[in-house]
């Protein structure tokens, strides 16, 4: 029974996604990330940052911590849905 009630759900953001022509990850509330070579990176749906220093920020979303590493790092523009974050990143890695 728990089973179909997970399927159903899933139906159910599947069914909205195409209703309203809609990505299914925006419906879903998961992170989107874009990166601009290794100079910048936006990211939608964070739930608030947990760590920040110039060389790494920690961010909170649905889908894990988003873990960003470089040198330089700035939050360059943040409000509750989007951040930006500058400097010469090095990497960026999900932290489940």
């Amino acid at each position: 029974m728990e089973r179909n009630r997970k399927e159903r759900e899933g139906g159910v953001l599947s069914t909205v996604a195409e209703l309203f022509d809609l990505p299914a990850d925006v419906v879903a509330g998961l992170p989107r990330l874009e990166m601009v070579g290794s100079r910048q990176m936006y990211l939608e749906h964070h739930q608030g940052i947990l760590a920040y220093s110039d060389s790494r920020i920690d961010v909170n979303t649905a889908a894990g911590v988003l873990c960003v590493k470089g040198e330089g790092l700035s939050l360059l523009a943040m409000t509750g849905e989007e951040l930006r974050i500058g400097g010469s990143l090095s990497s960026v890695e999900w932290v489940k």
